[in-house]
């Protein structure tokens, strides 16, 4: 195989996936047989018991008894001890081939050997943080550059709500204008204006709890693949004040779960010019994941603005930034010198240690090949995940972007809305959501962990013999569906 240096090998068709989607979502729901998924749950009560003694102490100190949204899994939450390579373990010992990857940025493997000893280097030499500029912040922005074809300076911040927080500010800075337009189902962050039409388009502000009417009032939102309905609404912000910005994941909405048709990009990238509003990619899954040119190396479109997060750093802390053209990245320059500069900081943004891993991890990136690794990993169990569906006749639908994989059972982010009937779609969205909570359970009790039962990060250290180990276990589970 030639070196291609992406880990799509093709790019994929996207009628025929929407077609089964839609079909999908459109039958009653595939379950576990009930004695089944009893033995499920039961592996949970009798083989993670330190797990489930832990999650009930840190309920009484923990909002929900963990700190963040992945590690909330049905039946509860599992505490994980140790992380190499392809697999994890749990605090009772028991092992799992991960491919929730933490949720995306150990393209490499997780905690991969040479990282690992070049941070604790750097930890020894300097400690994590010392508040002032260090060596790794150049070499960082350096290999960055080197490889994002649009990124010519590179500002690193905390995370990725962060990074697009200050990219929205800086474009409004840039353009003087203030619409902001983003695809419906896409995920930015959960500053105050994007949590708008998230994971299900045209929920607009439903998720906004405690968040202010007005603070989304120039977000907007379009439906995906629809480039009509991006260049209504450019127009009709020509009316009032313009678009300061389009932000879009280049792979689809909710980290390709949505795909797109392949020249949606350069559609964008055209209207963009056309109405003077900056072009934003969200590649904090894509970068570095689809290729060490994101995708917008592989899409050969230059955004004019790259929001970064996840493999930044190579799976440490502190994972985020912006990059861009020199003359806008510079209105996010530190110091007083200068011309007009949007409000960006972090303490702890651009620390020793994360510039340090994100670095290695990058150089390790180039050097191995992961990406194309992990791509035909993906390709591989995606075909294996097809051939199961269809030899136990299920609805189910898988599909993948390289390294990113999608399983689809429920079909919970496809439920078309229809405001008139909204109790009986909620229901539906509901069922549909416990149902895929069921079968990421279902894949844990057979020793395979995914992101929300629907997505799989696939690395380099996902070898034939783990994906086909992997395939084995999906075949317990999907046999054991009801007919």
């Amino acid at each position: 195989m030639n070196p291609t240096g992406f880990s799509i090998s093709e790019y994929h068709d996207i009628k025929p996936i929407y077609e089964k989607l839609n079909k999908l979502v459109s039958l009653p729901l595939s379950k576990i047989a009930p004695a089944q998924l009893e033995k499920y749950l039961n592996y949970f009560e009798t083989k993670c018991v330190k797990s489930k003694a832990m999650m009930q102490e840190a309920k009484k100190y923990i909002p929900g008894g963990v700190q963040h949204n992945l590690a909330f899994n049905y039946p509860f939450p599992v505490a994980f001890t140790k992380a190499e390579g392809a697999y994890l373990y749990d605090l009772d010992g028991n092992r799992y081939i991960d491919f929730l990857q933490a949720g995306g940025p150990t393209v490499l493997g997780s905690n991969y050997e040479i990282v690992k000893q070049k941070s604790i280097e750097l930890i020894n030499e300097c400690g994590p943080s010392t508040g002032l500029f260090h060596e790794y912040e150049l070499k960082l922005a350096e290999i960055i550059c080197r490889h994002m074809p649009s990124v010519e300076m590179f500002r690193m911040l905390g995370s990725g709500t962060e990074a697009v927080m200050g990219a929205l500010r800086l474009a409004r800075l840039v353009t003087g204008k203030k619409k902001i337009i983003k695809m419906g189902g896409a995920y930015h962050g959960w500053s105050d204006q994007m949590v708008y039409s998230l994971r299900i388009p045209g929920t607009f502000i439903f998720d906004a709890k405690g968040i202010p009417f007005l603070s989304s009032w120039h977000t907007q939102s379009v439906p995906p693949n629809n480039i009509k309905a991006l260049e209504r609404t450019m127009m009709l912000n020509q009316l009032r004040g313009g678009t300061a910005a389009v932000i879009l994941e280049p792979m689809g909405p909710e980290s390709g779960t949505y795909p797109l048709y392949k020249e949606y990009c350069s559609e964008a990238r055209a209207l963009c010019d056309k109405y003077g509003a900056l072009l934003i990619f969200d590649e904090v899954v894509t970068a570095f994941r689809i290729g060490l040119s994101g995708a917008q190396g592989y899409l050969n479109v230059k955004p004019d603005l790259t929001i970064f997060g996840k493999v930044v750093a190579g799976g440490y802390p502190s994972a985020g930034g912006i990059g861009g053209k020199a003359e806008y990245m510079q209105g996010l320059a530190a110091g007083l010198e200068g011309g007009k500069k949007v409000k960006v900081g972090g303490t702890m943004a651009a620390n020793p240690l994360s510039c340090c891993a994100g670095y290695h991890t990058l150089a390790e990136i180039e050097r191995t090949g992961a990406c194309e690794k992990a791509g035909r990993a993906g390709d591989r169990i995606t075909k294996g995940l097809n051939a199961l569906i269809d030899k136990y006749g299920l609805p189910f639908v898988a599909f993948n972007q390289g390294a990113i994989v999608h399983l689809e059972t429920a079909g919970t982010l496809y439920v078309k809305l229809n405001f008139l009937k909204i109790k009986t779609v909620l229901k539906e969205i509901d069922a549909r959501k416990n149902l895929m909570e069921q079968m990421g359970a279902a894949y844990m009790a057979e020793g395979v962990i995914t992101l929300a039962g629907s997505r799989l990060y696939m690395s380099m250290a996902d070898t034939d013999e783990v994906v086909d180990d992997a395939l084995n276990r999906f075949e317990n589970v999907f046999k054991s569906i009801e007919k």
